[in-house]
């Protein structure tokens, strides 16, 4: 997939990515702890069904379930010499969904750039190239650099990419409520950035619900010229007394908050965690009622 065959999925209205995916699988028995890239690998149906879901919800792009199917990240699992083999076999699942492009995804690993902490730049370049090289052998349509924690890192991925590939990246960083970077510097520093290193979109995903992110979108659309993505979680979680992350909106007010966001310019949008098919519904079904998607 080329840049201008990416830009032209938006010329019927926004484009719907998917929901989240750990939550989802873990619902489908998917045990805590384990490495998700090869436990998906070894129970390939769960994935086929909570991405066709996604699809029949109307989501057009799809993320391969390759989120930390890097080196360095495998290495907790010592998995580390898998990472063509396993972003590989992924894509290739994915790409049995009809009806949807695949986008190869990838992460933060969690670990600043020096001096702030102890990663390199030539052993995160590495990392990422090796990741972004099985992506692209394998078939992606594109790729997603998301919950990026800070520009450096960002930065990184998408000189890695294209040292492999040129296709279309979108990136997205997760923010704290003021914008702010976990890694340093704020969400508006880092998309003009991206977009003038190349990306074909760039945006927002996690820490943040919907309902917290107008005025941060509404500045973000003031400052790029490229599609806006956001995928926020279905609001601020609360903390359950086991433990557990519990997402206030129901799909129908997820949907509800994120009519704000379009129309202050988002146009790349789907969920993130506590998110599922039905929100992805649920946003297509408000996006119709306001004639806002076609």
């Amino acid at each position: 997939m080329t840049k201008d065959q990416f830009y032209k999925l938006f010329t019927k209205g926004p484009v719907l990515l998917d929901g989240a995916t750990g939550s989802n699988l873990m619902k489908a028995g998917m045990p805590i702890g384990v490495c998700p890239e090869q436990w998906i690998c070894e129970h390939p149906q769960s994935i086929l069904d909570l991405q066709s879901s996604y699809a029949a919800a109307g989501t057009r792009i799809i993320y391969a379930p390759t989120f930390c199917a890097n080196r360095h990240s495998l290495s907790r699992h010592g998995l580390e010499d898998r990472v063509k083999e396993l972003n590989t076999e992924l894509v290739r699942l994915s790409k049995q969904v009809e009806g949807v492009l695949v986008a190869g995804d990838m992460t933060t690993t969690g670990i600043p750039l020096e001096p702030l902490g102890s990663m390199t730049y030539s052993s995160l370049f590495d990392i990422y190239r090796e990741q972004a090289q099985a992506l692209y052998e394998a078939g992606a349509d594109l790729i997603v650099v998301e919950t990026m924690l800070g520009i450096d890192e960002s930065t990184v991925a998408l000189e890695a990419i294209a040292s492999v590939c040129k296709l279309p990246v979108m990136c997205s960083v997760t923010v704290q409520a003021d914008g702010g970077l976990y890694f340093g510097g704020n969400c508006l520093e880092a998309a003009v950035t991206l977009q003038e290193l190349g990306a074909a979109a760039v945006g927002l995903n996690c820490s943040l619900g919907p309902e917290q992110l107008l005025s941060i979108v509404r500045n973000l659309r003031q400052l790029i010229h490229i599609p806006l993505l956001v995928k926020p979680n279905a609001g601020m979680p609360v903390i359950s007394d086991l433990g557990e992350a519990i997402y206030p909106l129901s799909p129908e007010a997820f949907a509800q908050h994120m009519l704000p966001l379009i129309e202050a310019g988002a146009n790349l949008i789907g969920g993130c965690c506590g998110t599922s098919p039905a929100y992805i519904s649920a946003l297509r079904s408000a996006l119709r009622s306001k004639k806002i998607l076609l």
